[in-house]
């Protein structure tokens, strides 16, 4: 078996900002050169998300707006209170969504639906700079 690593480092909003990553994760797969395997994408931090979408304004908006009525924002967290914070929704918003996913190669090439992006999803209370790892593995 080959693994194949890279590294993604963006910077985002924080507040919900979704990221796509799917053009970056084909550069690393491209790159590996293998053919028939997986790819596995992982972000490190309690506040972000990895997850795969329709990435276009509609979709985004909508999940923004879904998580917030699941896990509001300004919420009575007892994270919040115990460590003297703001950001316990973005624990539990990564917390519901993961921090990986993994997708299967088939000739060289990702094996996503038509309209599905991976995309990054950071829930932090604020700007944040985020690392990507990327395996491929075949």
């Amino acid at each position: 078996m080959s693994v194949h690593t890279g590294e993604l480092r963006f910077s985002t909003g924080g507040d919900g900002d979704v990221v796509d990553l799917t053009a970056r994760i084909e550069e690393v797969l491209r790159s590996s050169g293998i053919q028939q395997g997986t790819v596995s994408v992982f972000v490190p931090g309690a506040t972000a998300a990895v997850t795969a979408m329709e990435f276009e304004p509609g979709g985004v908006h909508d999940l923004r707006e879904a998580l917030e009525r699941l896990v509001p924002s300004e919420g009575d967290y007892e994270h919040n209170r115990l460590n003297h914070d703001s950001n316990s929704h973005a624990h539990i918003r990564a917390a519901i969504l993961g921090p990986s996913e993994t997708v299967p190669v088939t000739g060289g090439r990702l094996a996503t639906g038509t309209w599905q992006q991976i995309v990054l999803v950071d829930f932090d209370d604020r700007p944040r700079d985020r690392t990507v790892t990327v395996q491929v593995l075949g």
